[in-house]
This record gives C-alpha cells, sequence and structure tokens, in this order.
C-alpha cells in the first residue's frame, strides 16, 4: 500500500536521528524557463546557459566561440529583453511561462489530492527554478519515486532530452536516489488532441468572425537535427494531422510551419512569418493561429505571434488576426495532464 513511511538507522534511539521519509512519489513538471528579469545581465545570464547547451547549438570551435561571444552575448540581451518587456508578467515580476507552470502544478495537485503520497512539483531546465533543486525538494518530502513530465508535447534532443539530462546530473549526486519515469513524447495522445481541439472550439465562440485559414506554428529547428534522427518534424506533422481530423478540416485549411528561426543554417519548413506574409498576399483576410507545441504561453507565442505576427499580416493586407491561447492551466489542460501522468503512474499509485 502506497503511504508515508520512516525508517531510524539501528545505531540511534528514535529521539537522536530524524526521520528518513520514503513511500511517496512526486510528479516534476518540467518546462524551458526564462531570464528572471527583462535588463540586460539576466537575460545575458539566461542566454549563456540556454545557448552553452550542446543540446541545443551543435557547433563548436573557435568561430563559435567568437560569434557566441563577441556578438550574440553582447547585442542579443538587448533586443531580448525588449522583447520580454512587452509579455512580462509585471505584478508577480517574472515572465508568463513561470506564472503558467506554477499554476499547471498547483492545480494538477489538486487533481491527486485524494492521494496522501503524490506530490506535484515545477522547474525550468533554464534559469529558475532549477531542477535539481525540485529533485531534492521532493526526495526531502519523501518521494522516493519521482515522474519527470517535460511539458513538450513533440520530443527533441533540443527539449525533452535537456531536461532529463539535467534530471539525470542531479541524480548523479545524491546517495539515495529515487526511482526515476519520464512521461514520453505526448504528440498523438487522445487526450491532447482533444484538448486542443476543444481550446480552438472554445476560441472560434468568442470571435465576431470566422477564419478562413488555420495555421499551427510549431517551434522551428535546425534540418541537420531531422537528419541525425531526431523525430520532432515528423511528430509534429503527425499532431497537424490529428487536429485536422479532430476539427474536420482540410490539408488546405490547416496548414504547418514553423516559427523562431535564427542563424545562417537551414532550419525546418516552411517558415511562419513567409507563410502568413503569403497568406495575406494570397487574399486570406481572416487568419487563425494555434501554436500546439507550446504547454503554456511565453515568448514565442505572446510576442512572436501574438504581436509581431499579428502586425506583419494585418501590415500586409490582411484584416483579422486572433491566435488562440496556449493550454496553460485551463481545466481541459489540467485534465490532460492527470490522464497522461496518471497513466505513467500505473504500478505506482
Amino acid at each position: 500500500m502506497i503511504g508515508s513511511s520512516s525508517c531510524r538507522s539501528p545505531m540511534h534511539r528514535p529521539d537522536e536521528h530524524p526521520d528518513i521519509k520514503s513511500g511517496r512519489i512526486g510528479i516534476l513538471l518540467i518546462n524551458l524557463g526564462s531570464p528572471d528579469a527583462t535588463s540586460f545581465w539576466p537575460v545575458r545570464r539566461y542566454l549563456k546557459e540556454f545557448l552553452s547547451d550542446p543540446r541545443v547549438v551543435e557547433a563548436k570551435g573557435l568561430v563559435w566561440w567568437f560569434i557566441f561571444n563577441g556578438i550574440i552575448l553582447i547585442r542579443r540581451p538587448v533586443s531580448l529583453g525588449a522583447a520580454y518587456e512587452k509579455i512580462w508578467n509585471q505584478e508577480a515580476g517574472e515572465a508568463p511561462l513561470k506564472t503558467i507552470t506554477r499554476r499547471q502544478a498547483e492545480n494538477l495537485s489538486e487533481c491527486f489530492a485524494d492521494k496522501d503520497a503524490i506530490e506535484v512539483d515545477w522547474a525550468m531546465r533554464y534559469a529558475k527554478p532549477p531542477i535539481g533543486e525540485a529533485i531534492v525538494r521532493l526526495k526531502q518530502k519523501g518521494c522516493d519515486r519521482i515522474l519527470l513530465f517535460p511539458l513538450y508535447p513533440q520530443y527533441s534532443a533540443a527539449t525533452t532530452a535537456t531536461a532529463l539530462d539535467k534530471a539525470f546530473e542531479q541524480l548523479k549526486s545524491m546517495r539515495w536516489q529515487p526511482a526515476i519515469r519520464s512521461v514520453p513524447p505526448y504528440f498523438d495522445h487522445p487526450a491532447y488532441i482533444e484538448a486542443l481541439a476543444h481550446s480552438i472550439r472554445q476560441h472560434l465562440k468568442g470571435l465576431k468572425w470566422q477564419p478562413q485559414m488555420m495555421l499551427a506554428s510549431f517551434h522551428g529547428l535546425p534540418e541537420h537535427f531531422l537528419t541525425k534522427g531526431d523525430p520532432y518534424h515528423c511528430q509534429c506533422q503527425k499532431t497537424a494531422r490529428l487536429l485536422r481530423d479532430a476539427l474536420g478540416r482540410s490539408d488546405d485549411e490547416l496548414l504547418l510551419a514553423f516559427q523562431s528561426n535564427t542563424g545562417r543554417g537551414k532550419w525546418l519548413e516552411p517558415f511562419t512569418e513567409d507563410t502568413i506574409k503569403d497568406l495575406a498576399a494570397r487574399g486570406i483576410k481572416n487568419l487563425l493561429v494555434i501554436t500546439p507545441g507550446f504547454a503554456a504561453d511565453c515568448l514565442e507565442t505572446l510576442e512572436e505571434i501574438n504581436l509581431r505576427a499579428h502586425d506583419e499580416f494585418l501590415g500586409h493586407g490582411g484584416e483579422n488576426f486572433s491566435m488562440v491561447p496556449c493550454l496553460n492551466d485551463a481545466d481541459v489542460s489540467i485534465e490532460m495532464l492527470a490522464s497522461i501522468a496518471g497513466e505513467q503512474l500505473s504500478g505506482w499509485a
């Protein structure tokens, strides 16, 4: 039976040695992360940690070192900080991604409130709160089994893998390691597809116009990730196909594109920015954009899509533009997360 238990060293009397808690289960939600503030140095620290990750940038050598330290870390924090400032949660003093991920963990915890043995926590791969501290915190609460839940529906080495790497890095330093499971990519999970479809249907009810076209915008990746075996591109394609089926849309009514492409190398195509301009040029006046690869609204959705892409579409002849919010902490999202987590806890809880 699952419950909270403790053991004491036989070398100590009960009143001389603190309890060592065990017998509980932890669920750790993991997302990407964001700077601690929008000013130069916090953004620079975040960028340095993010772009120093070999899972994210595979380039090596002196040329990359000079580009990274001599150009990117000098120029990019200014523009990136200005972008964050546009969408910053001023009341909480943090990026929306943190606010939403915290709420997801809190609400998911309520789903398991009748199970005293389950603890839910959250962490970020980059910046704060760090994954390692969350694992230690769960262990201190008696969680000798932890389910790692990277909030990336589609798997990539640059997202899911590096989040798990960081968790395993913490495990290497622990004498009593908790047993670990990780949630597999849920790009085609029925609960995920239905949650997306439901959110789109609800969003459409609030519009005074109907879209002529829907665009599913996923985060881009360098094309060599695909050629090296990363399944991300294929999983994005399947998510889009299943979503079309769920909404009763044809291939021509729900397109797929990739955003956030940077640098000179070849990235996954078509690009979201180019697609939006092309749709406007073709006479599409009403456009709805969805971002199925993001579990929570962040810089890439709130600033890149809802602000910049919106202005691009209207600036090239479009008339009505709307972005469906990410699933965030809506009831349908929490139910979906609870369903997926519940499946992975089989045999534990």
